[in-house]
């Protein structure tokens, strides 16, 4: 008896020590931009690095916030997330509920079209995105990054809405029906109170995967002003000697909203997307 409760004790000890180390395996890097964004780059540059900077600094913060350039590219980082955000989230409300209640022939290979689109890499579609957008005038601007990022991101998003309108019994849109409601007014006051879960999921996963985008930045803005965080970081502040303070402080700043949206909205978008895999 003794012994099986050792080996219960043993293994729980094995298992909670597992975790730690997967845990400090994942978080050393980002333990690491933190520490050297505190380091002088004397100290960064050494050979035998140091777990922790011999003497603070706060120099590559503070040059950031008195650049105008760091800013600026936050905010049209932030102007770019929010409104592909926005922009896919409506499309996914559409477009799912559409592809939930009216089943046509070629719904099936709709649906596997999305799910091959997911498959195809980034960088095999932003030829043919380049070539449209400079077609329709719209490369080097917001609009157009935004509306590419969202043509990534919408066949996902859908897929994911359509299944949480599965799950949405139709009596209660033809209750609504009978009572003078029409399809716009029933989908608006009847039906969207009931998915907020799958809209924040949608909207969460959107701004995430805006924020940290990079590809479709570099390809088609070039004008400084309109840069993104990620790009301006990579064209402003790296080089051939590269300030690796300054560099990590960008990066520490540019983590915190991701950060702070997924700590405090993690719930929502675990169980928006969980709930969504089920009902679907």
């Amino acid at each position: 008896m003794k012994s099986n409760r050792s080996l219960r004790t043993a293994g729980t000890a094995l298992k909670y020590a597992a975790i730690f180390v997967l845990f400090a395996f994942l978080l050393f890097p980002v333990y690491w931009m933190a520490v050297t964004s505190l380091k002088n780059n004397v100290e960064s540059y050494r050979i035998i690095p140091s777990l922790w900077p011999e003497k603070l600094s706060l120099d590559g913060y503070r040059t950031l916030f008195q650049d105008g350039k760091f800013l600026i590219y936050y905010q049209n980082n932030l102007l770019v997330s929010a409104l592909a955000a926005l922009l896919i989230c409506v499309i996914s409300i559409m477009a799912g509920y559409a592809l939930s209640r009216f089943h046509f022939r070629w719904n099936l290979l709709l649906l596997a079209t999305f799910s091959f689109s997911q498959m195809m890499p980034v960088i095999s579609r932003l030829i043919s995105l380049y070539g449209i957008l400079r077609r329709l005038g719209m490369t080097d601007s917001h609009l157009g990054l935004v509306l590419a990022i969202s043509a990534t991101q919408v066949p996902f998003s859908i897929s994911l809405m359509a299944s949480f309108f599965d799950g949405i019994p139709r009596d209660l849109e033809e209750a609504a029906w009978t009572d003078g409601c029409g399809r716009i007014k029933t989908l608006l006051r009847i039906i969207m109170p009931l998915v907020v879960p799958g809209i924040l999921a949608v909207g969460i996963y959107s701004f995430l995967m805006t924020w940290d985008d990079y590809l479709h930045a570099i390809t088609l803005v070039r004008s400084p002003a309109l840069w993104t965080l990620s790009q301006g970081l990579k064209l402003t502040y790296m080089g051939e000697v590269s300030d690796w303070q300054l560099i990590n402080s960008a990066s520490i700043l540019g983590a915190l909203p991701m950060i702070f949206v997924f700590f405090f909205f993690q719930k929502y978008m675990v169980k928006g997307l969980v709930a969504g895999a089920v009902k679907g």
